[in-house]
């Protein structure tokens, strides 16, 4: 059995800097002994609670909330901002440099962003995001994890708030009849063939930014939920914000994912299926859409300016 030995607060492995428990547990996606599916066993604390990650968001039954405003983005333009990307023997982790926050978004303060990771299935005919928008599964997501910055990146302060993290979620789904596009993700994939085996880690060179591999996504629409860690040990201290818009994605940069990366060494399995389930729905919420009064009040200002037109 190849099983991976993380620290029981499972931040700990994303997060650089993280001063955190050493106790460690055992769990994997691959094996049907420590898969997801045994989470809760394994880790009963809060992988088997009443708040866990990821949902399917049901757009129909999302409530409106007005508090749910702009995000503003820190060092996201930076060609700098990212410092290591990482083979952890379940995901690819990029590490970033100091600087880089976010706030706004109805977050209670800023957070300080330390890094992103993906999440994927079997290239693209096999999709493998985390969370589902109308039980539509995307090729891949990508999460950014954020920690209060008044924790100053102590993500066992963290876990243990329940809103001391705040995780961007963003869904990729493929850009049809394209080859390498876009070039940011074409740059990223790049460093795949430098981290095949569980471990290795490359520096980032200088060159693209967050905003770069963000491009396309209107950042101001998004569903927010109270979750989870969506790895053991599942804490609930998450600010869920899924982003509606998808970024796209050629099929072959997506494909990469899932056809150079190994768990182990170059003996043990591909990186594949690497999402946990879905689990129990939690209350959602987004922007409101435009009132019926401000509808009207526009058909009635068009309908006024036809009038006058019409004597013209």
């Amino acid at each position: 059995m190849n099983l991976i030995a993380v620290v029981a607060v499972a931040v700990c492995v994303l997060a650089p800097s993280a001063h955190c428990a050493s106790k460690t547990i055992e769990w994997c996606y691959h094996d049907p002994a420590c898969s997801d599916r045994t989470w809760p066993t394994i880790a009963p604390q809060f992988c088997n609670g009443t708040r866990q990650s990821p949902i399917n968001i049901v757009s129909a039954n999302a409530s409106e909330n007005a508090n749910l405003t702009e995000f503003i983005f820190q060092g996201y333009n930076s060609i700098t901002a990212m410092a290591n990307i990482k083979n952890t023997g379940e995901t690819v982790k990029v590490s970033f440099n100091k600087g880089v926050k976010i706030s706004g978004g109805d977050l209670p303060e800023s957070y300080d962003s330390l890094q992103f990771h993906l999440h994927w299935g079997n290239g693209t005919a096999s999709p493998g995001s985390e969370h589902t928008v109308d039980g539509k599964r995307f090729p891949m997501e990508l999460h950014i994890v954020n920690s209060k910055s008044s924790y100053k990146e102590n993500t066992t302060l963290a876990v243990a708030d329940s809103q001391g993290l705040a995780a961007l979620g963003f869904l990729i789904e493929e850009l049809p009849n394209t080859v390498d596009q876009p070039a940011s993700w074409k740059t990223l994939a790049s460093y795949l063939s430098n981290i095949s085996l569980a471990g290795e880690n490359a520096t980032i060179a200088a060159g693209i930014s967050l905003d770069d591999l963000l491009s396309g996504v209107n950042r101001r629409n998004y569903y927010r939920y109270l979750g989870s860690l969506t790895t053991p040990v599942c804490n609930e201290a998450v600010i869920w914000t899924v982003f509606k818009d998808s970024i796209k994605v050629s099929k072959n940069l997506i494909d990469l994912f899932s056809t150079s990366l190994h768990i182990n060494d170059t003996a043990s399995p591909l990186m594949v299926d690497v999402f946990r389930g879905i689990q129990r729905s939690q209350p959602v919420s987004t922007q409101p859409k435009a009132s019926s009064s401000t509808k009207t009040g526009y058909s009635l200002a068009l309908m006024t300016l036809g009038l006058v037109m019409g004597r013209y």
